[in-house]
């Protein structure tokens, strides 16, 4: 899946392409648009937590993280077991799950209160009143649907494309 950023002017162009995303079948799921506070999005699908965010590239970071030390806590674990006490590769194991779990945790705690990185830099353009539509399609259709929105509806500016997004949020 690819993540398609488009600027668009206003919540009556936003609805238009919305529609019209809808008829090529891009899925309401998939459809997210991020506004002012005090913009009225009605029944358009408002981007959530994990759109507006940082939750998942520190997920990503937490697990990695925490891994990582659950491993080296395991490997410790096993070459100087404590007294008495035999340790084999459940223990290695069971405290990497254990330090990416833990990690997973801490880091989407402080990561849900910060504001996405990505979306910084189209900040201005939001408080000016336009809004921002992330629209997520498979790698097949993102030149498709580029064309379905800028053929229709000009006033969309394209803003990029994301490599890669998460297949979960």
């Amino acid at each position: 899946m690819r993540r398609i950023y488009f600027l668009v002017p206003s919540v009556a162009s936003a609805r238009l392409i919305v529609d019209g995303l809808l008829l090529a079948r891009i899925e309401e799921r998939h459809i997210h648009i991020v506004a002012r506070e005090d913009t009225p999005l009605e029944d358009l699908p408002a981007a959530g937590v994990a759109q507006r965010s940082d939750l998942v590239p520190a997920l990503e970071r937490g697990v990695a993280a925490g891994g990582l030390a659950g491993l080296l806590a395991g490997a410790l674990a096993v070459t100087f077991p404590p007294a008495g006490l035999v340790l084999g590769g459940g223990a290695l194991l069971g405290l990497t799950v254990f330090g990416a779990g833990f990690g997973a945790w801490m880091a989407s705690m402080v990561g849900v209160g910060l504001p996405s990185s990505r979306l910084q830099q189209f900040e201005s353009a939001i408080e000016a009143g336009q809004l921002l539509m992330l629209v997520d399609v498979p790698r097949a259709r993102v030149q498709e649907i580029e064309v379905l929105v800028t053929r229709h509806h000009p006033e969309a500016e394209l803003e990029g494309i994301d490599p890669n997004i998460p297949i979960f949020p």
